[in-house]
C-alpha cells in the first residue's frame, strides 16, 4: 500500500507538475533574458533532481532496476533499434525544416530559439552537458519508471507506452504544441525497444545522439535557413 502511494505521488509530478512547472517557466519574461548557458545548467540540476527522487521512490517501493529496462541485451539488435530511431528520428526533424522553411509547417516557439546554440563554446555544452542528460534523465524517468509503473498498473506493455509517451509530450509545453506532439512521437518511438527488447539502453543512446545533432546542426541550420537570429 505504502509503495503504491509513493508511486501515485511521483506519477503525479511527471504527469502533472512537470507540464505545470514548464508551462509557468515558459510565460516568465525573465526567461528569456537569460544567458544560455544558464538555461542549460537550470535544465540539467531540474533533471538530476527529479531522477533523484525517482530513485529514492524505486528504493521505498522495492523496484528492481531490471523492472526499469536495466537489463542486458544482445548487442547487434540493440545496436540496430538505436542507429534506426536516431536515423528515423533525425529524418522527421529535417521534413520539419523544410516545411517550416516552405511556411507549410507553423514555426517554433520562441523558447526553442532560446535554447539553440550559436557559439562554439555553447555546442560543446550541448554535447557535453545538455544530450547527456536528456539521454540519461528523461529515459530514467519516462522510459524506464513511468513506462514500467503504468505497464504494471495497467497489465499492458501498450498503455504504458501511450501514457508515458503522453507525459513527455506534456513536459515539453515551453516549446508550444508542434514541440509537444514532437515530443510524444518521440517518447513513443524510444519506447518500442524498452517494449521489444526489455532493456532502456538503445532508447538512451540514441535519445543522446538525437538531441546532439539536433542541437548542435539541425537547430542552428533551421535559424540559417529562416534568417533569424535567436535572442541572446
Amino acid at each position: 500500500m505504502f509503495s503504491t502511494a509513493v508511486q501515485c505521488l511521483f506519477v503525479a509530478v511527471l504527469v502533472v507538475a512537470v507540464p505545470v512547472m514548464s508551462y509557468s517557466t515558459a510565460r516568465k519574461p525573465e526567461v528569456r533574458t537569460l544567458p544560455r548557458r544558464a538555461l542549460y545548467v537550470s535544465a540539467t540540476v531540474s533533471q538530476w533532481i527529479l531522477v533523484a527522487i525517482a530513485i529514492a521512490v524505486g528504493l521505498a517501493s522495492r523496484m528492481h532496476l531490471r523492472n526499469l529496462g536495466f537489463r542486458g541485451a544482445a548487442f547487434l539488435p540493440s545496436l540496430d533499434w538505436a542507429l534506426g530511431l536516431t536515423l528515423a528520428s533525425v529524418a522527421g526533424l529535417l521534413l520539419v525544416i523544410l516545411l517550416e522553411r516552405r511556411g507549410w509547417w507553423p514555426p517554433e516557439s520562441e523558447l526553442v530559439y532560446l535554447l539553440l546554440p550559436e557559439t562554439l563554446e555553447e555546442k560543446v555544452w550541448c554535447v557535453l552537458l545538455v544530450a547527456p542528460t536528456a539521454g540519461l534523465c528523461e529515459e530514467f524517468l519516462y522510459r524506464g519508471f513511468l513506462l514500467a509503473v503504468i505497464t504494471g498498473w495497467t497489465h499492458s506493455a501498450w498503455w504504458g507506452l501511450v501514457i508515458s509517451s503522453a507525459a513527455f509530450g506534456l513536459a515539453h509545453t515551453y516549446q508550444g504544441f508542434n514541440g509537444m506532439a514532437r515530443a510524444a512521437l518521440l517518447g513513443a518511438l524510444l519506447a518500442l525497444p524498452v517494449v521489444r527488447l526489455g532493456t532502456i539502453y538503445p532508447s538512451m543512446a540514441s535519445h543522446f545522439l538525437i538531441d546532439a545533432v539536433a542541437l548542435v546542426w539541425l537547430g542552428p541550420k533551421l535559424l540559417a535557413r529562416q534568417g533569424r537570429q535567436s535572442p541572446t
